[in-house]
């Protein structure tokens, strides 16, 4: 009896114990991620509604290809504009509502910029048909002003989200004529000093690991990119811009590791990949230590 007994207690422990282990599994599964400054997501047709993958890992940025659709609407993907794919339902809609919900920040320990980078894609190229598409953005972007990064005669003005252009064709003679003014255009390496394209019009250099450099992450840098890497990335801040790397090979998730860690090491600002779990965890495990940025004073304003 005595053996029964204990046996039952023994049971009773086990389950309570699974139960526990169990809840606590839940409560690690609903701890809010750390924000992730350095973290930028690029996602392509896998990914049905990015937006909520992106914040539920901390990152703090998408780059989201769009293009021109009817009904003034610009639509997500590079291929025929399909119904309710559209950046205003997918991707500003939610984002600016979670902003407002959590009093202009998307999460508590926000302290940066969510940055957005809306890539114009398509086979059109057509000049006009692309500054119509601006024209769709910009006027959307106003519905959410004051949660969104400004220029207002010249100075900027940081936000909860700072929202870049590529891919569009005069896209900065046209930001460069606007004194107030959401969006910024995107840059490269190649805009280091360019009076014609200043930080407050170009504020973010993005380049593609592939475009500069040739190590694959499989064997040790080789000495002279490393150098390289370090002096771009400097001559970048000294600029007064932030540096975003994209495009990093991918042949193995160790080769792309070393890759993210030669980037953080030299000081890149934001690593984008389309590698979210590993960035994010890499991220995590290897946090970068950033100068506080300004305030978000501008997103406690009404909507």
């Amino acid at each position: 009896m005595a053996q029964d007994v204990a046996a039952l207690l023994g049971g009773v422990a086990g389950v309570a114990g699974v139960t526990g282990a169990a809840t606590l599994g839940i409560a690690a599964a609903r701890r809010p991620r750390p924000y992730l400054p350095a973290g930028h997501a690029v996602v392509d047709a896998r990914y049905g509604d990015p937006l909520p993958e992106v914040l539920r890992r901390g990152l703090a940025g998408l780059t989201v290809p769009v293009r021109p659709g009817p009904n003034g609407e610009l639509f997500l993907g590079a291929g025929d504009p399909k119904p309710g794919r559209t950046l205003r339902r997918l991707v500003l809609s939610p984002l600016f509502a979670r902003a407002r919900a959590r009093g202009g920040r998307l999460c508590r320990d926000q302290r940066a910029p969510f940055r957005l980078v809306v890539e114009v894609a398509g086979p059109t190229r057509d000049a006009v048909a692309l500054l119509r598409a601006y024209r769709m953005l910009d006027q959307q972007l106003k519905d959410h002003a004051p949660l969104l990064s400004r220029c207002l005669d010249g100075q900027i003005e940081p936000g909860a989200v700072t929202v870049s252009v590529t891919g569009i064709v005069d896209v900065r003679q046209l930001l460069a004529g606007e004194t107030d003014r959401y969006a910024f255009a995107d840059g490269s390496f190649d805009d280091i000093g360019n009076p014609a394209a200043p930080p407050e019009l170009v504020p973010m250099l993005s380049e593609s690991w592939t475009r500069r450099f040739g190590w694959d992450g499989c064997e040790v840098m080789p000495a002279e990119e490393r150098h390289h890497l370090h002096g771009l990335v400097a001559a970048a801040h000294e600029d007064d811009r932030t540096v975003r790397i994209c495009g990093v090979p991918g042949a193995t998730r160790t080769a792309r590791r070393a890759i993210w860690q030669e980037l953080l090491a030299a000081g890149v600002d934001v690593i984008a990949d389309a590698d979210l779990s590993g960035l994010a965890r890499q991220l995590r495990r290897h946090p970068v230590r950033q100068d506080a940025p300004p305030p978000l004073t501008r997103s406690a304003q009404p909507a």
